[in-house]
């Protein structure tokens, strides 16, 4: 992929900060009806950012709308792969939240909550994406192709 035709760094760890806060509400209302329509609409955000790439999630347009428009250009652009498969693994440890949450297993919900909000907070706080780093080593192993 060209550089050029790659992705603002910056759009998913705005987008992976309000993730992480969204999770962590989660987390605080605990294994109630609420937390898990609230790990519901995360995990439907993270399907989109699945099937559209991270900027093409709902947070990707508000930073695209609100946060780019502020900052100078990007010193590189990135990949677009590496995040859209984090956004693959956030739906999936959100959907197996949900999915137990909705078969009456409610103490899922915060536990699934509690993981992805530590993947989520390690991008925003330190711009580490553990999806992005398991990505690139699934490539450098051959079980992801390019």
């Amino acid at each position: 992929m060209s550089v050029s035709k790659g992705i603002d760094p910056r759009g998913p760890r705005v987008g992976a900060s309000i993730t992480a806060v969204l999770l962590a509400a989660v987390v605080l209302l605990g294994a109630s009806t609420a937390g898990l329509w609230l790990l519901t609409f995360i995990m439907l955000s993270f399907l989109l950012g699945t099937l559209r790439g991270a900027e093409g999630s709902w947070q990707g347009m508000l930073f695209k709308k609100f946060v780019r428009p502020r900052l100078g250009p990007p010193g590189e652009m990135e990949d677009r792969r590496p995040p859209r498969f984090a956004q693959g693994i956030g739906l999936f440890v959100t959907a197996v939240g949900v999915i137990l949450g909705f078969f009456g297993v409610l103490p899922a919900v915060p536990i699934a909550a509690a993981v992805a909000f530590v993947a989520a907070a390690l991008n925003a706080v330190v711009g580490l994406c553990l999806g992005c780093e398991m990505y690139l080593l699934l490539r450098r192993t051959g079980l992801v192709r390019a």
